[in-house]
C-alpha cells in the first residue's frame, strides 16, 4: 500500500473511512472466531462433551496466550500508525521489525512455560479427570506453535496500523478454507491420515496459522513496510509501555475466567461445557466488536499523528455506532433461540439447556460488549492504555468472589448474572474514560 494511500484515513468522509477500514477487520476477525468454531463442531460432534469441555476450557488459557501477543501487536499498532500519520512510514516499518523480534521471543517464553506447567494448569480449573486428559493433549499441542502465532499478530498489527485491513482478510481466508479441510481429515483420519482426535483439531489450527505468518512477512518485507536496523531499545520499550497494560488486562480475564470455571465445575462437566460453549458464541460478537475496535485503533493513532484530535474522537464514537448493529442482532438470537445456537455444537441435551440458560441471560451484555471493546481498542490506539487496564481488572476481579457467593444462592444462573453484570459495567467504564478526554494528550 502506497504512502498516499495510507493518509486517506486522515481525510475524507469520516463514515466511509471507517467502513472501509474496519469491515475487512471485521472479516477477520469472524474468520478467526470460524477458524476455532470448526474445532469445536468436529470435537463436540465427534469426541463428546467431555472433549468440548477440554476444548472450551483450554480456550481461557488461548487467550491468555494471545493477551500476551497482543501487547506487541497493541504498541506497535499505537507507534506504527502515529509514524503513518506524520508520514514517516520509514520509523513504521523499523518499528515493526523491531516489534518482531520481541513478539517471537515471548512466543519462545511461554511455549517453554506453558508446555512445563500444563499439570498445574488444569489442577487449577479441577476439572475432571477426563477433561483434564483431553485439555493436556489440545492445549499441549497448541502451544508448540507460539512462537509463530505471535508473530502473525504483529503482522497483522503492522498491516492494520498502514490502514490495510483487506490483506489480514485475504490470509485468513485461505487459512480457513484449509482449515475445514484439515479439521476432519486429523481429527478422524481421513485419507489416509492417522486418526489424532482432539490433537489433529490443534495440529490444524495452528499449521495453518503458522503459514499465514511466513506469507504475511513476505508480503511486508517486499511492501517496504518490515526494516531492520538493529534493535532498538528506546523503541521497543516504547511498545511495551503502551501495550503491556491491555495485555495485563487480558492474562487477568483469562485467569479470572479460569477462576470461575473453578466455581462452575462444582455443577459438573455439563456446566463447564455451557460455560465455554456460551463464551464460545458471545465471541462472534465479541470478535465483531474487536475488528471494529482494530479499524478505531488506527484511524485513532493517525489521526492523533496528523494533530486531528477531534476527527479521532468523533471516528470512535461513529465506530461503537457501527458496532452496535450487530450486537443488537445478537441480543435477539441469544433471548429468542438459544436452545438453536448450542445445537450447533453439541447434541447432549444437558449442555443445550444450561447453554441456553447462560445465553438468556449473557443477552443482556451483548449490547454493551462491542461499546467496550472499540473504545478500549480506540483507547490503544491513542497509546492511552493505564486507566483502562485497572478499571477493567478491577471490575473483572470482581467475578471470582461474586460468582461464589451467587453460586449458593442461584446455582449456576447466578454466575451467569454475574458475568452479564459486570461485561455491562466495563463498557459504562471504558465509555466514561473516552468521554474524559485525557487521551487527547498522550503522546507516543
Amino acid at each position: 500500500m502506497s504512502s498516499a494511500a495510507r493518509t486517506t484515513i486522515v481525510e475524507g468522509s469520516l463514515p466511509r473511512v471507517v467502513l472501509r477500514v474496519a469491515l475487512p477487520a471485521v472479516g477477520s476477525t469472524l474468520l478467526l472466531t470460524f477458524f476455532t468454531a470448526v474445532d469445536t463442531f468436529w470435537v463436540g460432534t465427534y469426541v463428546g462433551s467431555a472433549g468440548l469441555a477440554a476444548v472450551t476450557t483450554s480456550l481461557f488459557w488461548v487467550w491468555l496466550i494471545i493477551s500476551i501477543a497482543e501487547m506487541v501487536s497493541i504498541g506497535v499498532t499505537a507507534v506504527a500508525s502515529r509514524r503513518h500519520g506524520e508520514r514517516r512510514p520509514e520509523e513504521a516499518a523499523h518499528a515493526t521489525a523491531n516489534a518482531l523480534v520481541l513478539t517471537v521471543l515471548l512466543g519462545v517464553g511461554v511455549a517453554v512455560a506453558g508446555t512445563l506447567g500444563l499439570g498445574a494448569i488444569f489442577a487449577a480449573m479441577q476439572t475432571p479427570a477426563q477433561v483434564t486428559r483431553l485439555g493436556i493433549q489440545y492445549l499441549g499441542t497448541y502451544l508448540l506453535a507460539a512462537p509463530l502465532l505471535f508473530g502473525f499478530f504483529t503482522v497483522d498489527a503492522a498491516f492494520r496500523a498502514s490502514g490495510d485491513t483487506k490483506t489480514p482478510l485475504l490470509l485468513l481466508a485461505a487459512s480457513v478454507s484449509l482449515t475445514l479441510v484439515l479439521d476432519p481429515v486429523l481429527i478422524l483420519g481421513l485419507l489416509g491420515m492417522p486418526a489424532l482426535g482432539i490433537r489433529g483439531a490443534a495440529i490444524a489450527t495452528i499449521s495453518v496459522r503458522s503459514a499465514c505468518f511466513v506469507i504475511g512477512l513476505v508480503i511486508l518485507r517486499r511492501r517496504g513496510m518490515l526494516r531492520w536496523r538493529g534493535v532498538d531499545p528506546a523503541l521497543i520499550a516504547t511498545i511495551c509501555k503502551v501495550g503491556a497494560p491491555t495485555a495485563a488486562t487480558g492474562v487477568v480475564f483469562s485467569l479470572i475466567y479460569a477462576l470461575v470455571t473453578r466455581t462452575t465445575a462444582v455443577f459438573g462437566t455439563p456446566a463447564i461445557a455451557a460455560l465455554g460453549l456460551g463464551h464460545r458464541i458471545e465471541s462472534w460478537l465479541y470478535m465483531i466488536g474487536v475488528g471494529f475496535g482494530a479499524g478505531a485503533a488506527a484511524i485513532v493513532g493517525q489521526n492523533l499523528g496528523a494533530r486531528q484530535v477531534e476527527r479521532a474522537e468523533h471516528a470512535a464514537w461513529l465506530t461503537v455506532g457501527y458496532a452496535t448493529v450487530p450486537a443488537l442482532v445478537f441480543f435477539v438470537l441469544a433471548l429468542t433461540i438459544p436452545e438453536r445456537l448450542a445445537l450447533i455444537f453439541t447434541g447432549d441435551p444437558s449442555v443445550v439447556a444450561e447453554a441456553a440458560r447462560y445465553l438468556r441471560i449473557g443477552a443482556w451484555s451483548e449490547l454493551a460488549v462491542c461499546t467496550e471493546v472499540v473504545l478500549e481498542s480506540a483507547l490503544g490506539g491513542a497509546g492511552y492504555t493505564v486507566a483502562p487496564m485497572f478499571t477493567s481488572t478491577l471490575i473483572t476481579v470482581l467475578r471470582v468472589p461474586l460468582a461464589a457467593w451467587a453460586a449458593t444462592r442461584w446455582g449456576t444462573a447466578g454466575i451467569w448474572w454475574v458475568i452479564t453484570g459486570t461485561a455491562i459495567a466495563r463498557a459504562l467504564a471504558m465509555a466514561a474514560i473516552w468521554k474524559g478526554g485525557r487521551w487527547k494528550k498522550r503522546a507516543v
